[in-house]
């Protein structure tokens, strides 16, 4: 399967589950190889994440910070885009630098990068207005005070009905996601296309593998869900491992360019 370029076609390649072990296999062998980056970029995803929930706190909302759990790892593409340039110089024994790496991050905002960034966004401020809408809709006006806390409050028939119809909401919007980012961001950054190519691109990657990308999709989310447990603090490694695994991915799913 192709996709067309102006520099020419994309050329799509299969993808197998030992291709997304060896991925996360190598994704792993670049956070030893730089791993003040790797922690670096995930404390900065840590550090917002545990920001927004003491303002959730702040604010007398902790039930919001369900909607963010589910949410909150949908910016994981676009925080690692500083992954994925690491790993691209690793693998061509380019020099790694923090300004070098930090200069190519910068000159994005030149480039298609911003563009997927804002869809990215925008995905995640509109979960968080249906998640609002879906709180109202089964909960009305009730505070969780009114159940006795918070736990009570979503054992009740209406919260298990609010999570039911949320997590099937936030599965679907968090599919679309993944269809989007699933290797565009690493393709913008290393090459020459436009960001709507690179979505399109990314959806005909789990078009052309649906077996093993679905499963690379469930795979990331209980893996970032599960290190947001211990106060975020779980994503210093988990989501560097990702994001080279990531970039690993997008060169085993497209193939290179031909000479011209």
């Amino acid at each position: 399967m192709t996709t067309a370029t102006a520099s020419g076609p994309l050329r799509i390649l299969p993808v197998t589950l030992g291709d997304l072990r060896a991925c996360l296999a190598a994704g792993w062998q670049d956070f030893r190889r730089a791993p003040l980056f790797g922690v670096f970029f995930g404390a900065v995803y840590s550090l917002c994440g545990l920001l927004i929930y003491v303002i959730l706190q702040i604010w007398q909302i902790p039930w919001a910070i369900l909607p963010l759990a589910v949410g909150f790892p949908l910016l994981g593409p676009f925080v690692a885009v500083g992954l994925y340039e690491v790993s691209r110089r690793l693998a061509a024994g380019a020099p790694l630098s923090w300004s070098a790496v930090l200069s190519v991050i910068l000159r994005q905002k030149d480039r298609q990068i911003p563009s997927i960034s804002a869809v990215i966004v925008g995905l995640f401020l509109l979960w968080l207005f249906i998640a609002d809408v879906i709180y109202a809709l089964f909960l009305g006006l009730n505070t969780y005070e009114r159940y006795g806390g918070l736990a009570d409050m979503l054992a009740s028939a209406n919260g298990i009905a609010m999570l039911s119809v949320g997590g099937a909401v936030g599965a679907g919007l968090a599919f679309v996601l993944f269809g989007v980012t699933a290797v565009s961001l690493p393709l913008l950054l290393d090459r020459e296309v436009d960001f709507v190519t690179a979505m399109i691109t990314s959806f005909g990657v789990i078009r052309a593998n649906p077996g093993p990308m679905l499963g690379w999709a469930v795979f990331i989310a209980m893996a970032m869900l599960a290190a947001m447990l211990p106060a975020f603090l779980g994503l210093l490694v988990v989501l560097p491992i990702l994001g080279h695994a990531t970039w690993h991915l997008y060169k085993r799913a497209l193939a290179p360019d031909e000479p011209g």
